[in-house]
């Protein structure tokens, strides 16, 4: 009789739901910058959630327990641009 493995291969892991709800929730971030900042500014902002979203899409895979830090990434990034577009570029609600 085989002992049974500690970690089952096949097993899906949780943690690519958890950064896709993550992306998730970072996009309600993203698209109400419209408030603050211009629309152009919006428009790049979603272009570079997309590229995000679009890491997240090929890591779900390959590198599993690496996509819920990309969010996190999102989320101070966004907060990055919007006070420095606050702070240089005169942006205001």
């Amino acid at each position: 009789m085989s002992k049974p493995s500690r970690r089952n291969r096949n097993a899906t892991s949780p943690w690519p739901f958890v950064g896709m709800a993550g992306m998730a929730c970072a996009f309600f971030l993203y698209a109400a910058s419209g408030l603050v900042a211009p629309w152009w500014a919006v428009v790049l902002l979603l272009a570079a959630w997309l590229v995000l979203l679009l890491v997240c899409a090929v890591w779900w895979t390959a590198h599993p327990r690496w996509v819920p830090w990309v969010p996190v990434f999102a989320v101070v990034l966004w907060f990055g641009l919007l006070t420095a577009g606050g702070a240089w570029l005169g942006w205001t609600a």
